[in-house]
This record gives C-alpha cells, structure tokens and sequence, in this order.
C-alpha cells in the first residue's frame, strides 16, 4: 500500500490492482488542479496594468432633451455693491426764508450824526414870582467853583497818582506786575474789570502810547486763538468771548502766518508800543492792561471832564 499528496493537499490513496479506475479519476482531478494554478501565476505575471472594474463605461453623448417647464420664482439674493455715483440733478426752487438767527454782538459806536433841524418854539410860561435872587446865585456860582476844582483834583488822581487812561467807555490801568496770560485774566477780573480789548484803532492807539509812555515794549491784552483742527485754522476771541472782527493790528510778518500751530502754545496776543499785534506764548510773564468799563452816569461825568 501506497500514499503520495497531489496539488493543495489532495490525497491519492492506491489500493492494489483492483481500485485502478478510481486512481485514474483522481489523477485527472490532480492535473486539472495543477492546471489551474499554472493558469493563476501566469494570469498575475503577464497581466497587464489595467486594473478590472465593475463599473459601467459611459456611452455615446444622447440628443439634447425638451426644454422643461419654467420653475418656480428663485429666492431673493443678497444686496450687491452699491453702484456708481449718478449725474447731479439740476438745481430746484428756491426755498422758503428760514428762522432768524441769534443777534450778533454789538458793533463799533458810530460817528456823531449832523445836527438837526430846529425845532418850532414852545409856549409861552407863566411869569414867575418876583425874588431876590442874588444870594442863591452867589452860593450856585460857588458849587460851580467847588465842582470844577473837584474836577481837577479828580483827574489829577486818575492820570498822575493812579496812572489811569480813559476813553468815553472805559478806564485803562497799566499793572506792571509780570503774570502769566491767565494769571493777568484773574487779576484784571479780580480789580473789577478785564484784560484791555483793542477793539477800535483809536483805543489800539490810546494803549500803545500808554504801553511806549511808561517805557515798555509790550503788554498782554485780551486777545487770544482758539485753534479749531490740527492744521492749525483758528479763531480770535475777546476776554470777553466775542469774536475778532472788522479792526485788526497785526504786523505784516504775523500778517502771513497768521495759523498757530497745533503743536505749540502760542495762542496769546501782545500789544506792542508801535501799535502792532504778536503772538506770544501763553506761559511767557508780562506786564498787562486791565479795562474798566465806567457806568452810564460815571459816563457822562468822564466824558465832560476829559
């Protein structure tokens, strides 16, 4: 009896002469399975590169379809760009006159009017009582005395002891105590006044000559920029916040640059004694002029006495 394995583990098993045709069928089977291995390592060495793919290859491109019925309406789409700027329309109508504004300050006091005509004469009065009068005329002749040598002594006090100038409106006192632009702010304010405003040429000349007279050079009034951007575009306020307009006394260099610059502190106006205006720095200490404004009744009184 004899054994022998055939191929992937198949057992041939021959049992004498008699099993011959049994024997014949398993050698078939044996080379038929060797068959087929032979059949699979020649199919992997002479393969080709192409891979095998269920997938169904495309056909031919069909003809184009009926076109379908119209959709419905698509959602509305974000807003685009805003577009170009269009042409200016033309001009419209004239519209109707808006509300008045706020009165402005009050301007420069104008020239004395002409005279007028004369009047027609009044009524005739009633006679008066016969007096004697020569006593009262005697006392109200020495009131007028008394009153004129008050006068003098007035204005003896205010132009010579207390240095004082004076115009129809105002009084003008030179300190000579250097300050500050603020300090001679609070100063004057606390005397009973302002810091001077040269808003007239003839009182931008009475100070000038006050300022040369007491040997100075130059004072501080009140005058000052208030800048409005960093390009330097400014404003020109009074102590007393009203705006600089008409009269102005700038020299011809301050005349050109008249911007103050952002990135300094010149901000500040100085009266010079030739009558001109500077800038100047705010923290610089000068001597000042302080203005007073006289009341209506001291007015009229100072006006008669100058």
């Amino acid at each position: 009896m004899h054994s022998q394995r055939f191929g992937a583990g198949a057992n041939l098993q021959v049992w004498g002469s008699g099993s011959s045709s049994v024997v014949g069928g398993d050698w078939r089977m044996a080379g038929l399975l060797v068959l087929c291995v032979f059949a699979v390592v020649f199919k992997d060495i002479f393969a080709s590169t192409e891979v095998c793919t269920n997938a169904l290859l495309p056909g031919a491109k069909g003809d184009q379809g009926e076109t379908g019925e119209e959709g419905d309406q698509g959602k509305v789409g974000k807003n685009g760009p805003p577009g170009l700027p269009g042409v200016s329309g033309e001009m419209g109508l004239k519209g109707d006159v808006g509300h008045p504004g706020k009165m402005g300050p009050i301007g420069d006091k104008g020239n004395k009017g002409d005279t007028g005509l004369e009047g027609p004469s009044g009524l005739k009065g009633k006679p008066g009582t016969t007096c004697d009068c020569g006593r009262y005329r005697k006392v109200v002749g020495q009131l007028d005395v008394s009153v004129g040598k008050l006068r003098k002594a007035v204005k003896f006090v205010k132009n010579v002891l207390l240095g004082l100038k004076e115009t129809e409106e105002c009084y003008y006192l030179l300190v000579k105590e250097p300050k500050k632009f603020r300090e001679a702010l609070i100063n004057c304010k606390l005397r009973g006044g302002t810091l001077a405003m040269p808003k007239t040429s003839n009182t931008n000349r009475l100070m000038a000559d006050y300022v040369s007279q007491a040997g100075l050079t130059r004072v501080y009034v009140g005058l000052q920029a208030q800048i409005k951007d960093t390009v330097g575009t400014s404003d020109y306020v009074y102590a007393d916040s009203s705006p600089l307009q008409g009269f102005a006394a700038w020299s011809q260099e301050e005349e050109l640059n008249s911007r103050v610059s952002p990135n300094t502190n010149s901000s500040c106006v100085e009266l010079l004694g030739t009558g001109t205006w500077s800038h100047v720095e705010c923290e610089a200490t000068l001597y000042f002029i302080c203005e007073f404004p006289k009341s209506r009744r001291r007015g009229g009184a100072g006006g008669g006495g100058n």
